[in-house]
């Protein structure tokens, strides 16, 4: 009900934007878009951590991030060739018809607890029996016992979950580097439409097509998932920011027209693309992995439904922070100190990143206790399949 509450207040406010000619109804319909982007995602997301098993949230998470980040990049690109091929209109019509497959999809979709009455027919297990195989990673074990810490209630027992969410390090460094990660991605796509315009006099068609170089490399995200289920988050993260930083400073050199200057763009947008690409998929999964370590170090602190929602709801807050400041950025550094200072300013943000990357993700790097503890969980996943990370 609440994803498809949120695909209703999407409607309505892609349709006050089409029909709006006041700047109350621009607000007003924008207000209403950003309200059910906060209801959609973190519930869908929510959703997923629900549903898939622990072992495979990095690569769930993956094809979430391909589907963000495609849409982010697709869509200047999408609209700008139905702008300048069909005009104003049809790009709303473009919108609805992809709300109408949303609410479909939404309607066809069977949570895992109904899911669960069709599929245990008989007398249902215990809910403490780990071994099943759809046991909700959200659903605690221990859920239904005292709250014990070595022998002692835990101290955490009467704490807002949220609360106990904000005071891991860890998610905060997760919450910080994915808006910092945001604002490296729109940064550019409010800014770059200007540019290319300026340098290579192109309509609003040249101006979307020039984000595919970015698109394509986002298919990488299901690989990188792979990658994040095996051997952790914290190496890509760090790569992603470390690699993103070079297309970010070379883009200053983007300063006249001609072919060797669109090839040179098309390549370091598509190098960018990926290096976002690879640091988003890690920190998505992060969110996860940090419920879960509190999880396990405070059972049943989150009671039997988990903080997933909550702590994703923390996460598309720091999302949304990202796609306020990082416009901003982008057209404030450019009109001030121009298009060379806005890329390299950029790039040091991109760089300063990789320090709490390398720091903080999957765990504080110089706590031997923690990365025992997920050498055990990797063979446990290996193993089982269920153990959590």
């Amino acid at each position: 009900m609440p994803l498809l509450c949120g695909l209703l207040a999407l409607a309505g406010a892609t349709l006050l934007l089409c029909l709006g000619r006041s700047t109350t109804a621009m607000l007003i319909g924008r207000i209403l878009q950003g309200a059910s982007a906060a209801v959609v995602w973190t519930v869908g997301l929510a959703l997923m951590a629900d549903t898939v098993r622990p072992t495979e949230i990095g690569q769930m998470v993956a094809w979430v991030s391909l589907s963000l980040t495609l849409a982010e990049l697709a869509g200047p690109l999408l609209g700008g060739i139905v702008f300048n091929k069909g005009g104003y209109f049809p790009v709303f019509y473009m919108s609805f018809g992809m709300i109408i497959i949303d609410i479909i999809l939404r309607a066809m979709l069977v949570e895992k607890k109904i899911a669960k009455q069709w599929l245990f027919t008989e007398e249902p297990p215990p809910v403490n029996d780990v071994s099943l195989p759809f046991q909700s990673p959200t659903i605690n074990p221990i859920a239904e016992t005292p709250q014990l810490t070595n022998g002692k209630p835990s101290p955490l027992k009467n704490r807002y979950p949220i609360m106990i969410l904000l005071s891991s390090r860890r998610l905060w460094s997760a919450l910080w580097l994915s808006l910092f990660q945001c604002v490296l991605l729109t940064a550019f796509e409010a800014t770059l439409p200007l540019r290319v315009a300026e340098v290579f006099h192109w309509n609003s068609l040249g101006a979307g097509l020039v984000f595919l170089a970015s698109a394509l490399t986002t298919f990488s995200a299901p690989l990188v998932g792979m990658f994040v289920d095996s051997y952790g988050p914290r190496l890509p993260a760090v790569l992603g920011f470390l690699f993103a930083t070079i297309p970010l400073v070379l883009l200053l050199l983007i300063n006249h027209s001609g072919l060797r200057q669109i090839v040179f763009l098309c390549a370091l947008l598509a190098l960018l693309g990926l290096a976002l690409t690879t640091a988003m998929v890690p920190l998505m999964a992060e969110i996860t992995y940090s419920v879960s370590a509190q999880e396990k170090r405070h059972p049943g602190v989150f009671g039997e439904r988990g903080a997933y929602a909550q702590a994703y709801g923390i996460w598309n807050c720091a999302f949304a922070g990202g796609v306020l400041i990082g416009p901003l950025w982008g057209g404030f550094v450019r009109d001030r100190a121009g298009w060379s200072t806005m890329c390299w300013s950029l790039g040091v943000l991109s760089a300063v990143c990789v320090v709490p990357a390398a720091l903080w993700t999957g765990g504080w790097i110089f706590d031997r206790t923690k990365r025992q503890d997920r050498h055990a969980a990797a063979g446990e996943r290996k193993e089982e399949g269920g153990a959590a990370i």
